[in-house]
């Protein structure tokens, strides 16, 4: 691995070799987000516990301070919108030049594997690997399932993620679910979870979130289930307990309790 990529990777990837992302790049899609109409003031607090932020370049020159935020990984696929036809038709949305000229650490682009688009998007993914790697940027590969949630399973997941490595995405972000372990020992690159809908209480994000770490993550890219919580601090220092000081769900859910009411 060359020295640019080492570097931009250990800046995501943390010494203790975990990492935690804060996706805040929704808008791309479906427009103002709850709790993210303002994403730089969402994010603001937030900072200190998260390791790097996925995010477009319009929000990151719009709304994140370039003197104090956190490396960045840059969301560079898009074109629909969740009121259009099909969510898949994706396309790269930023150059090269872009990429470059804002000091991206690493970028992120959806594919769709098993949608009507899914030879666009992995074409889409191999044609900016194609263009990264020449510059030492890794590329995250983001297992898109849309609304289809009855996909989210070991076997489909197991089965995206193995593409996108073999496609040369250098990190892969994917869904938690039930035997985790086998998406992960059928990828040869790092895996991080995503958060997805929200759950149904805190103690449910921190519990797949350790059982996904147990069973081969190297992290998460979490969102929502941070920034749309009422207490999005305290979340965001229990969620990093687990993922960077080895804590159990229970554990992290009573830090969460003890730091809410603060």
């Amino acid at each position: 691995m060359d020295w640019g990529m080492k570097n931009r990777m250990s800046q995501l990837i943390q010494p203790d070799g975990h990492c935690f992302f804060m996706p805040i790049d929704h808008g791309y899609f479906q427009g103002p987000t709850t709790c993210l109409e303002k994403p730089g003031e969402t994010i603001a607090p937030l900072l200190p516990y998260c390791d790097a932020l996925f995010v477009t370049r319009g929000v990151l020159r719009s709304s994140l301070n370039p003197e104090s935020s956190k490396p960045i990984i840059l969301r560079v696929s898009g074109g629909t919108s969740v009121i259009g036809k099909d969510l898949a038709n994706e396309g790269i949305t930023t150059s090269i030049d872009e990429i470059l000229r804002l000091n991206a650490c690493a970028v992120g682009i959806s594919i769709f594997v098993g949608s009507d688009y899914e030879r666009e998007s992995l074409l889409n993914l191999s044609e900016l690997v194609n263009q990264c790697e020449d510059y030492g940027i890794p590329v995250m590969a983001v297992t898109a399932v849309g609304k289809e949630l009855e996909k989210r399973d070991a076997r489909y997941l197991g089965l995206c993620c193995r593409i996108a490595a073999e496609l040369g995405a250098r990190v892969v972000k994917t869904y938690w679910c039930e035997d985790f372990d086998q998406v992960t020992n059928g990828c040869p690159v790092p895996v991080v979870m995503a958060g997805g809908p929200k759950c149904e209480t805190e103690l449910e994000v921190f519990e797949f979130v350790y059982d996904g770490l147990q069973k081969g993550a190297i992290g998460v890219n979490l969102g929502r289930n941070v920034w749309q919580n009422p207490y999005p601090t305290a979340m965001a220092k229990a969620l990093r307990s687990v993922i960077h000081e080895n804590k159990t769900a229970g554990e992290a859910f009573e830090l969460f309790n003890s730091e809410k009411n603060k």
